[in-house]
């Protein structure tokens, strides 16, 4: 197994002292060690409270260079944040910020012990790097029960982290850590097939590209070509110096190995969650803008996860602002105060679900919810006109529409709606397919346009201009699973191919994630059927500095590799079936007006006020647009 390689010896090693000093109102233990099952040694920075005693702990472990400054890795997130939201660097010198953690120097003070621990092969850990693998999950597993019975430590452990640091929390949970307590996973993916490198079916070339801008970068043994702590002045990649090849031999080929499984096989299996033992209590906070890796997974974990106690928070804007401002951090705490503090008032009145409602003008109105998907869901069917081009009514007409499979496919908008109309849940799309080829790659797209057709886009969780929703799927991939599929919700297990046949029509059923939008008076709802990502067709998004792409419209989260997308398999021509027993439909969730006009239980900073929904859209004629 690759995990198990041996690692590398440095040439003259000095091995890393952990050393403490009180500072800034904590005491700090810098690059602690924690022994692994194997006797590897990992490097955590501990910062407590001066007073002696027992606390909780707050910890986080990952790849991104725990002694990394927010400021120094990722500066272009870190200034749009803090001149747009002052709260987030107020009351804190922001020595301490590193990307997607917590500050300690705003939870020490409510007598917390934050734990930052360097994964194996990263920052000041050395070892062989093999992400969400069952050897990193195990050493992770260690990590908690080290740090439960620590002699500053009350026993009870808490997981507190964005992206990475939340997505390998559902994975630790499976195992059940004696002294994990509780959990916040502010956007983090479960599925290692399904949110995160196999979108339908479709590979993600987003983890390959991440690998080389985020990870290669802070590889134990960069040494000196890597960067300095802000705070103490050491080397965050620890004080070795590998030469390329030996870094190479560190690390496994982790886009080479996701493309090597194409299927829904023990690889990712064995980087999933099993939700039947998650039972940690939990708060999942979900991003409506995180299409193609965090949202589905927050969801999934909400209604799938067996745990007693768990909440569900939606907000937008980009993924880690939130879980910085007062708004968010102070959710977190209450929630911790509870779980590892024991304050029974703590907590209280937040609700089950608390929704941040998305309005156009990146206006969010918070309401609070029972369940998910929300009960009063009008689940409504809006038929693919092929004649009109138009969203709505049946068509009994045979008739069939073609598009060039790697193209931009084509537009179905509804007419200009009557009233508000708000559609918040997960939505799913129904098609009958046949292909000149045989495969079809499906690209779906909810949108939302002006009455003259503008397109109306937010800020995503990274890109700045993101659709309302989206879903994808592989159409030799379009076997369902039984019992675990809604109308809602198709689910695909993905564990076999089904090549379509020359003159067959192919029955799919597409999951799109779920999703948010008040739509106003007179706006349109549109869905494009696309053979290729989604392209917003305004300004470039720019770059930002961890990515390699251009932001058009997805961000990093790309379809592009020619390997997984060879145009004599997926470059022919995909056709559209329409006749009295094939009704294409695209079913939404339209939550009803007087039910959705409730008060606020929560709002946010961020948040402005906006008309609640209404009834759904009414139906009229619309002219034939082609997707972009």
């Amino acid at each position: 197994m690759a995990s198990d390689r041996a690692t590398t010896t440095p040439r003259a090693a000095q091995p890393l002292e952990m050393r403490t000093e009180t500072r800034d109102g904590m005491r700090i233990d810098w690059d602690v060690p924690i022994e692994m099952d194997d006797g590897l040694i990992v490097r955590a920075d501990v910062y407590r409270p001066i007073e002696p005693g027992k606390y909780p702990v707050i910890l986080t472990y990952g790849p991104y260079a725990k002694g990394l400054a927010f400021q120094d890795g990722y500066p272009s997130a870190w200034e749009r944040m803090v001149t747009k939201h002052p709260d987030v660097a107020a009351n804190s010198t922001n020595l301490y910020q590193s990307w997607e953690v917590v500050d300690p120097e705003k939870w020490v003070p409510h007598d917390y012990v934050c734990v930052r621990v360097d994964s194996r092969g990263c920052g000041c850990s050395p070892g062989y790097i093999d992400h969400f693998s069952p050897r990193e999950t195990k050493d992770f597993y260690d990590c908690i029960e080290w740090a439960g019975v620590q002699d500053w430590s009350n026993g009870k452990v808490g997981l507190n982290g964005i992206s990475y640091f939340g997505s390998n929390q559902w994975h630790v949970a499976t195992l059940q850590p004696p002294h994990l307590a509780a959990m916040c996973i502010w956007e983090g993916s479960a599925d290692w097939y399904r949110d995160m490198t196999h979108h339908g079916g479709i590979l993600s070339t987003f983890w390959a590209n991440w690998y080389d801008m985020q990870v290669k970068t802070v590889q134990y043994g960069a040494g000196e070509r890597g960067r300095y702590s802000r705070v103490h002045g050491g080397l965050v990649c620890g004080p070795e110096t590998l030469s390329e090849k030996e870094l190479a031999d560190n690390r496994c080929d982790f886009g080479g190995e996701i493309l090597a499984h194409p299927l829904d096989d023990k690889y990712h299996k064995d980087r999933s969650p099993q939700w039947d033992k998650v039972n940690v209590p939990f708060l999942s906070a979900a991003n409506w803008g995180g299409q193609g890796l965090h949202p589905r997974g927050n969801f999934e974990a909400f209604v799938r996860a067996v745990a007693k106690d768990k909440f569900l928070e939606v907000h937008g804007i980009e993924h880690w602002t939130h879980f910085y401002t007062d708004y968010g951090r102070e959710q977190q705490l209450a929630f911790f105060d509870k779980f590892l503090h024991g304050k029974k008032d703590a907590f209280k009145k937040q609700p089950k679900v608390l929704l941040q409602v998305r309005h156009p003008g990146e206006k969010f109105v918070a309401r609070a919810e029972s369940e998910w998907p929300l009960a009063r869901t009008q689940w409504t069917k809006l038929y693919l006109d092929p004649a009109e081009m138009i969203l709505g009514k049946k068509s009994s007409k045979a008739t069939t529409l073609a598009f060039e499979a790697m193209g931009d496919g084509l537009t179905f908008l509804t007419p200009a709606v009557d009233e508000d109309t708000e559609i918040t849940g997960p939505s799913a799309l129904k098609l009958f397919v046949s292909s000149s080829t045989k495969d079809a790659d499906l690209f779906i797209v909810v949108r939302v346009f002006t009455g003259d057709l503008k397109e109306v886009v937010f800020q995503g969780a990274i890109d700045p201009h993101t659709p309302i929703a989206q879903g994808w799927l592989r159409a030799s991939h379009r076997k369902l699973d039984k019992k675990l599929s809604t109308p809602y919700r198709p689910y695909h297990p993905h564990d076999e191919k089904q090549p379509l046949k020359k003159g067959e029509v192919a029955e799919l059923d597409i999951e799109i994630w779920p999703t948010s939008i008040v739509v106003p008076k007179g706006y349109r709802v549109g869905v494009s059927i696309r053979g290729k990502d989604y392209e917003y067709g305004g300004a470039s998004g720019g770059k930002l500095s961890n990515f390699k792409n251009e932001l058009t419209g997805c961000g990093p989260f790309l379809h592009n590799d020619p390997n997984d997308r060879p145009p004599a398999i997926f470059g022919g021509t995909t056709t559209l079936h329409f006749d009295k027993a094939r009704q294409p439909y695209l079913l939404l969730p339209v939550i009803p007006a007087k039910s959705a006009a409730r008060k606020p239980a929560a709002k946010a900073k961020s948040a402005k006020s906006a008309k609640p929904a209404t009834k759904p859209a009414a139906k009229s004629k619309s002219k034939r647009a082609k997707g972009r």
